[in-house]
């Protein structure tokens, strides 16, 4: 047992008798493939070093991509000196026959208390242990953040690229009875000067902008333009030339200073035409804005992520990206029935840092308010320039939301790593501990001030 030992790369340096120690204090085990150790939520009550084998630590659903970390032979899991793990989440299981060492954690006092050179090592061990485990839950946080900004921005650009083949195919169907619209206008007797009027007209409706109208007082236009179609014999009833006609602002008005220019036999067809162009104007509307909408998302993109950037330190234009933040969060502010007020300051410097970092702060704050108020509130975000007396500026960004509020006695806790109010599986407690890293990796600060109905993180960032 003991050369065993010796081939553990760790305790190259730890004297035999140390060694013995553990052998003397510790219960050979083999273990079946398959075995669970420990089940997720329970004590964690050994430090245990794999003599041969395999150990994993996994998530118990997926199989071997989930695994969360593996031991093979002369890895060194379990309880160690001094650390506060009591449980872990997931499960520890053998992934094939293994054979163990085994010591109970309530024999590791005497061992830190006898033997310094093993103590040293296997606290070497946890240090790296919780650097790890910090680093892939911290990975784990983004990739979910990064998950849910990307399911909201699919749904964003589903509604525009589905506006824009429902215009397509519309404006195929609609170009297909241009040729009878032509044959109308052909058997027209009007003067040039008719014609220019009548264009001038259609030109001014096309260029304003859509009317913004209730249900009663399209209706009660309905009502109108019809009669005055019916009455003139221009395709009665027709609510195909009733529809473009309101959306374009034509009133009986409209259509009787047309009657006047161009006569009541020539009236029909005029119409239709007028018509013909404002749907065809209509279509190319809704194609152009579901096309800007797109470019706005795509624009938003690449603002937050600063694809088209190095990755090293630049001026940030801090408005610009809490802008792109709440474009790629609106599908989630609009489901959470979520008001959001902003209130940026017009001559705010940039300051000097890392990007795409100060971005997931504001996805991560503005993320947490939106899910402190599930029945819907309202979420103020306001940025301002600050001078303090040691002569500084800084930039000042609040982030107020009208939730619940954060209770006294958890308030202090907060930001500390893995510290998590949410559900088992919906946070990782990391998200704060983040934002505060990356603000101090600014030389900022940041401060919370709640009470029910009102929470406020106030950021702090130096302009240079």
């Amino acid at each position: 047992m003991l050369e065993q030992l010796r081939q553990f790369p760790v305790f190259a340096n730890v004297p035999n008798e140390q060694l013995q120690w553990l052998i003397d204090n510790g219960e050979e085990q083999r273990i079946n493939a398959g075995t669970v150790l420990v089940k997720p939520g329970e004590t964690v009550n050994y430090l245990t070093l794999v003599l041969d084998g395999r150990i994993v630590i996994d998530t118990g659903q997926n199989g071997p991509e989930d695994d969360i970390a593996v031991y093979d032979k002369y890895g060194i899991l379990g309880a160690l000196p001094y650390s506060r793990m009591t449980s872990i989440p997931n499960r520890i299981v053998a992934e094939s026959t293994s054979q163990v060492l085994q010591v109970h954690r309530d024999k590791l006092r005497d061992m830190a208390c006898l033997h310094y050179e093993l103590t040293e090592v296997l606290v070497q061990q946890m240090t790296t242990r919780v650097r790890n485990f910090t680093r892939y839950t911290q990975q784990e946080d983004k990739m979910a953040s990064l998950g849910r900004l990307s399911a909201g921005l699919a749904h964003e650009l589903n509604n525009p690229v589905a506006a824009i083949v429902r215009s397509a195919e519309t404006m195929k169907a609609h170009l297909r009875a241009t040729p009878d619209a032509f044959k109308q206008i052909m058997h027209l007797q009007l003067a040039d000067d008719k014609v220019d009027i009548v264009n001038e007209q259609l030109f001014k409706k096309l260029d304003q902008k859509a009317l913004q109208l209730s249900l009663l007082e399209r209706s009660s236009y309905e009502d109108e333009l019809t009669d005055w179609l019916d009455d003139y014999g221009v395709d009665s009833g027709n609510l195909d030339l009733v529809g473009p006609l309101i959306e374009f602002g034509f009133t009986t008005d409209d259509l009787n200073w047309l009657l006047d220019q161009v006569g009541p036999d020539n009236i029909g067809g005029v119409t239709s035409w007028i018509v013909n162009n404002l749907v065809t104007q209509s279509l190319v509307r809704d194609i152009s804005d579901a096309s800007e909408r797109i470019g706005t998302l795509v624009g938003s993109i690449k603002n937050y992520t600063h694809m088209d950037r190095g990755a090293g330190k630049t001026t940030v234009d801090l408005g610009e990206g809490i802008r792109s933040t709440l474009t790629l969060l609106d599908h989630k502010v609009k489901g959470s029935k979520v008001t959001v007020m902003l209130n940026l300051a017009n001559d705010l410097p940039v300051v000097c840092g890392w990007p795409g970092e100060l971005n997931q702060v504001w996805t991560n704050l503005i993320d947490n308010a939106i899910d402190a108020m599930p029945d819907g509130g309202a979420l103020t975000i306001s940025s301002e320039v600050e001078h303090h007396n040691d002569g500084l500026t800084f930039v000042l960004t609040k982030i107020a939301d009208t939730g619940t509020g954060i209770p006294d006695d958890i308030r202090d806790s907060i930001f500390d790593p893995f510290f998590t109010t949410k559900e088992i599986g919906k946070g990782t407690g990391l998200g704060l501990d983040i934002v505060q890293g990356i603000v101090n990796h600014h030389n900022g600060s940041i401060k919370v001030a709640s009470q029910p109905g009102h929470t406020e993180f106030s950021i702090c960032l130096p302009i240079n």
